[in-house]
């Protein structure tokens, strides 16, 4: 008579066998399945690189979402903000810092204006990078300065991809001035962010963080949210800053690609906005200031 029990002729025996008896052990598994930020996997990807059950790696991946640990989309699983910021921030901010320092460096070229790099951290924009020769002296920002995000323009473009409940968390109801037309209600900078999100991602601002500085800027995003914002800054009563828009736009899209290359053609299209390779016509730049009736903020 055949026994009953499970022997290594029962399928799955051997995987179930092979099962960490933790709960530690099984999630550490889980999250070192994904290689990077930039990993996008499937439940049967992670199933398949960790050899653990199916319906194991569900129930895990279920609770890791749930906590932020691992964040949950159409294309499959990928790491949360959690497990993004446990010790990583250094490491993610040098990956930034070297995926945009040629982009950079060609924008500063291609319009003479100080060039910042920023990343969120709570409700402030950190400095990652600054380029502008000697036009960068009267600008009083320094690498690793820390400044209001909603006072910049790279700020407010990476506010416009955070939800709004998570923006009032950040920010609170009172902000900060940082000279006399900076925006200082919630209610008001909300309206600001859907603007911005009506423009596709651009935003400018006017002597709000500095007195007679103007600043377009856009952010670099993923599905996740905002990963940075790329700016360009100059004197505010000479420089065009809806002229230099488009290859801000360009600029983020390139710091995209190279961050993200797996990411397939068409959804890198819709997460930053669309131009032509050259410059967007008068029309076209038209129709992208008409949405503010013709007033930067």
């Amino acid at each position: 008579m055949n026994s009953v029990g499970p022997d290594s002729s029962t399928p799955g025996a051997s995987e179930k066998k092979d099962v960490p008896p933790s709960m530690v052990e099984r999630m550490t598994l889980i999250l070192d399945a994904f290689d990077g930020r930039a990993s996008r996997l499937t439940l049967e990807e992670v199933a398949c690189r960790t050899r653990l059950p199916r319906s194991t790696v569900y129930r895990i991946l279920d609770q890791l979402v749930r906590l932020n640990w691992v964040d949950h989309a159409s294309f499959g699983y990928c790491l949360g903000r959690r497990s993004i910021g446990l010790g990583g921030s250094e490491s993610n901010h040098s990956q930034v810092r070297a995926a945009a320092a040629p982009v950079l460096h060609n924008l500063h070229l291609r319009t003479g204006l100080v060039v910042h790099l920023t990343v969120l951290d709570g409700g402030m924009s950190v400095y990652l990078d600054k380029l502008g020769g000697r036009g960068a002296n009267g600008i009083p920002t320094r690498v690793g300065g820390r400044v209001p995000a909603h006072t910049t323009a790279s700020g407010k473009a990476m506010l416009a991809w955070l939800d709004p409940e998570e923006v009032d968390r950040l920010l609170g109801e009172r902000l900060d001035r940082s000279t006399d037309t900076t925006i200082s209600d919630i209610t008001t900078l909300h309206r600001e962010l859907n603007r911005i999100r009506q423009r596709r991602g651009l935003a400018f601002e006017r002597g709000e963080s500095v007195r007679g500085i103007g600043c377009v800027g856009a952010a670099v995003r993923t599905v996740e949210g905002p990963v940075a914002g790329i700016s360009l800054s100059g004197d505010a009563a000479t420089v065009q800053l809806e002229r230099v828009a488009p290859l801000v736009v360009d600029a983020v899209r390139e710091v995209t690609k190279a961050m993200f290359p797996a990411l397939e053609n068409s959804r890198r299209r819709s997460l930053v906005p669309h131009t032509h390779e050259g410059s967007w016509s008068t029309e076209t730049l038209d129709q992208l200031l008409s949405v503010q009736s013709g007033h930067w903020l």
